[in-house]
């Protein structure tokens, strides 16, 4: 099914009577049209969630019952709103969610009744639980790995061993979940799905350089722990390796649906030797006979290994650099298109509000009060709607029961003033009415 269904309409028309502009933003984000949402919405949510009078409560509640439509693109862009919150959504949002004892519980959803319902309910059930993962990460830790300090004064490199050894595991399951949605090229085949990757994607880089940097945080400390924590650290960089490997093949399908080749990050992995000297020093400390490498060759090879990951990890700051600047460059926009507006107001000239230049900028949060309110207005009453129109806003024209003429104006009275007649027609109703109690009489 594409475009904006007549349940759709009716359910935004519905939440403009009621007055509910958070559920009528989050009908519109999430209609059953084979696309991903549209960013207006998602920003008027993003800007909600930094309110102080809106209700993070009700927002998130909202999004959950939108998850238990049967279509799968309404809870696939359910999931997809949920997640881009997550992302630039002010951090109570995340907080709320990760305070729940139960988020999306979508392990048995299955469409039955759409073209694609059986192959994107495969990949609902996988994408809600990464979400679920992703808000139990936050629970267990109190911060979002995707939006920690990095470099070498970052949260992960200046981390204690003891928190290292806790905290790198909660990465890695949060970093499975994501790597197991697993589609390939051949199933980004619509919209929905390829807004849903995307935000996986760039989900990927930060989550990954995060857990890197804790690794080399981790490297660096491996030859002065004791046993018991050199044991969990090499199972620790073991595992680091393996999801290496995952990633590389994840981002190569990255590669393959069109992603900017700029943004996806080398990985450079650490030379086999390293792994080769921990296991050595792990054999020492437990006493068994095996040949120790020497200071110099112990301290060489941890030094081309730390310098290696920190070149993967200086990669993945590119999309990162990258989204900065086109905010300030959106942020930019926004600026002169206000300027303009309001330079136009001072020679007199009134814009439309939709030839109004600061309805066409699309800042990411920080919309002007005038915009909130315009997103979600009603159309006139005299007026039919644009069926076209991505608001949908199906409001039908209004006609009165009692139609009147136009008022005919007489001469002046002699008080000076107007007198005015109006003239009312009747109505079917009234002549039925009339009709029928005609009926009655002649019948008594």
């Amino acid at each position: 099914m594409s475009g904006q269904s007549i349940t759709d309409r009716f359910a935004a028309a519905q939440h403009s009577m009621t007055g509910s502009a958070i559920s009528k933003a989050v009908c519109k984000a999430t209609t059953h049209e084979v696309s991903g949402p549209k960013k207006k919405h998602l920003d008027y949510l993003i800007h909600c969630t930094s309110e102080m009078n809106v209700s993070v409560p009700q927002l998130a509640d909202t999004l959950f019952e939108r998850t238990a439509n049967s279509s799968w693109v309404v809870v696939f862009k359910a999931l997809i709103a949920t997640h881009h919150l997550m992302m630039y959504g002010n951090e109570r949002l995340i907080q709320y969610l990760a305070s729940r004892n139960t988020l999306f519980n979508l392990n048995n959803f299955l469409d039955k009744g759409a073209l694609q319902g059986y192959d994107m309910s495969t990949f609902i059930r996988r994408y809600s639980r990464y979400l679920n993962e992703k808000a139990m990460s936050y629970r267990l830790v109190a911060v979002d790995f995707t939006k920690m300090k990095r470099g070498t004064d970052g949260v992960m490199r200046t981390m204690s061993t003891e928190k290292l050894i806790k905290t790198l595991p909660i990465i890695q399951n949060q970093l499975d979940a994501l790597l197991d949605f697993q589609a390939n090229p051949n199933e980004l085949t619509n919209g929905v799905i390829n807004a849903a990757f995307m935000l996986l994607f760039k989900d990927s880089i930060r989550l990954f350089a995060a857990y890197n940097e804790g690794v080399i945080n981790l490297l660096e400390k491996y030859f002065d722990l004791k046993k018991g924590q050199c044991k969990e650290a090499l199972d620790i960089y073991k595992k680091f390796l393996y999801r290496m490997t995952k990633l590389s093949e994840f981002l190569k399908v990255a590669e393959q649906v069109g992603i900017d080749q700029g943004d996806i990050p080398d990985l450079s992995q650490a030379p086999s030797s390293l792994l080769e000297a921990l296991e050595q020093h792990l054999a020492s400390l437990e006493g068994k006979k095996t040949k120790e490498l020497s200071a110099d060759t112990r301290a060489s090879t941890l030094s081309s290994a730390v310098t290696s990951l920190s070149s993967t990890g200086m990669s993945f700051s590119r999309m990162d650099e990258k989204e900065r600047l086109q905010a300030l460059e959106e942020e930019k926009a926004r600026l002169q298109a206000l300027e303009e507006e309001q330079r136009l107001k001072e020679i007199g000239v009134s814009l439309p509000p939709s030839a109004s230049p600061s309805t066409q900028s699309m800042g990411s949060v920080n919309h002007n009060t005038n915009q909130a309110m315009e997103l979600f207005n009603t159309p006139s009453t005299n007026s039919m709607p644009n069926l076209s129109s991505d608001l949908f806003d199906l409001q039908p024209a209004f006609i009165p029961v009692v139609q009147s003429t136009p008022s005919i104006s007489t001469a002046a009275s002699a008080w000076g003033g107007r007198t005015e007649t109006c003239i009312f027609l009747p109505t079917i109703t009234t002549i039925f009415w009339l009709g029928l109690c005609c009926h009655k009489i002649i019948q008594l």
